[in-house]
């Protein structure tokens, strides 16, 4: 039986509430990288880092599993089948969404409305790939997380019949010598072929999950302690240096903060410190982190929405623009994900088939007795499997 790790889903509701936050500063203030917002909001600016840190989420909590059954999975085909039924149906309902709003509300880049190869490059979750306008900015990330698993087998392969080491050795090493030798010292990414990059950052998060399983004495080590030391000098960094540097040096950043990223859910995972884990377990956090995917999914259209077409009634540019997203677009993004992971989400999370599916979603009926006659015998309805535990 699946063991829950506590936690982990209020980690993930607060990564994606912060990236709502990103898009509200950044849609808000123009010229990024260069941002016109007020440096007191410098604190927003992360909204990359957020996603890496989804990235090592996932290699950290679908790696736990196979860390506790001597890093063997279910099988590549299994694995796969199960990774798209939990992230597809989700991602395309949104993508439907997101492609009426940008097509007759708002649109959702300078590139252009979208057109017929965003339907079929985003269809396909080839948008790290190949390049087409964007029903949903946020949808980049979605492409990069696919192609990593199909990486995910190999990294387990390599960590079983080798080490830790080879495994961060084999995919972090390509990365900093394609980085070393790029003309700029600081490579700019662009629109495509992300996955390569960001692969470190995802096997990083599977390592970890060895910290899980490991013996009582490593499990305990201060590894929230050591999250805080290794992330500080690379904010830090950051706020010094301001957005603009940030966002030219991201190729070295992402792999800098990623170690910072493992340790912190390894601390969470293994219980430590006992007030956070209490705060993540709370009823509000978990809300938040079982709508996280549905949030990260659909919050942008909505966003924009409000900046681009409902403030500009009702407050002046900058920061009372800022104040009136927070105060109208984040809680209707939040509300509407919720809605939206009850209905495209959850069923995809408690049942792993459509035979499971269907048999939950058909109502049961019961034939009336008759006044006056007997009772008629009442057929039992056939029955899928019993809902199973999230996938994660």
């Amino acid at each position: 039986m699946r063991r829950q790790v506590l936690g982990l889903d209020g980690l993930r509701g607060l990564a994606a509430l912060y990236v709502v936050l990103f898009h509200c500063w950044l849609y808000t203030f123009p010229g990024y990288p260069n941002s016109s917002a007020p440096r007191v909001l410098d604190m927003l600016m992360f909204g990359r880092l957020a996603v890496v840190f989804f990235l090592v989420l996932s290699g950290f909590s679908l790696a736990i599993s196979p860390a506790r059954h001597g890093w063997r999975s279910g099988g590549v085909a299994q694995f796969l089948r199960r990774r798209a039924w939990r992230i597809l149906p989700p991602y395309w309902a949104a993508l439907a969404m997101s492609l009426v709003i940008s097509l007759f509300v708002v649109p959702a880049s300078h590139y252009g409305p979208p057109d017929g190869s965003s339907i079929l490059v985003y269809g396909l979750v080839l948008q790290d790939v190949f390049f087409a306008p964007t029903p949903n900015g946020a949808f980049w990330s979605i492409g990069v997380e696919a192609e990593l698993y199909l990486l995910f087998p190999l990294i387990l392969l390599v960590r079983r019949r080798f080490s830790a080491a080879a495994v961060v050795a084999c995919v972090t090493l390509p990365v900093i010598v394609r980085g070393l030798m790029a003309a700029d010292a600081n490579p700019v990414e662009g629109d495509n072929w992300l996955a390569p990059h960001l692969a470190p950052v995802f096997a990083a998060g599977v390592v970890g999950a060895g910290i899980v399983v490991a013996s009582e004495r490593v499990r305990r080590l201060p590894w929230g302690w050591f999250a805080v030391l290794a992330a500080l000098p690379v904010l830090a960094l950051g706020f010094i240096q301001g957005s603009v540097w940030t966002v030219r040096h991201y190729f070295w950043i992402d792999l800098a903060i990623a170690p910072a990223m493992t340790m912190l859910i390894a601390a969470v995972a293994t219980g430590q410190p006992a007030f956070l884990v209490r705060l993540l377990t709370t009823r509000p956090l978990q809300r938040l982190g079982d709508a996280s995917y549905s949030l990260y999914l659909i919050h942008l259209p909505i966003v924009l929405v409000v900046i681009r077409r409902v403030a500009p009634h009702f407050v002046a540019p900058g920061m009372p623009t800022f104040c009136f997203t927070l105060l109208l677009g984040l809680p209707v993004s939040v509300l509407a994900a919720w809605l939206f992971s009850r209905i495209f989400e959850l069923p995809f999370k408690r049942n792993r088939s459509w035979k499971s599916l269907m048999a939950q979603s058909r109502p049961s009926t019961t034939v009336p007795e008759e006044q006056n006659q007997p009772p008629v015998p009442e057929a039992t309805p056939s029955r899928g499997k019993s809902p199973s535990a999230p996938v994660t």
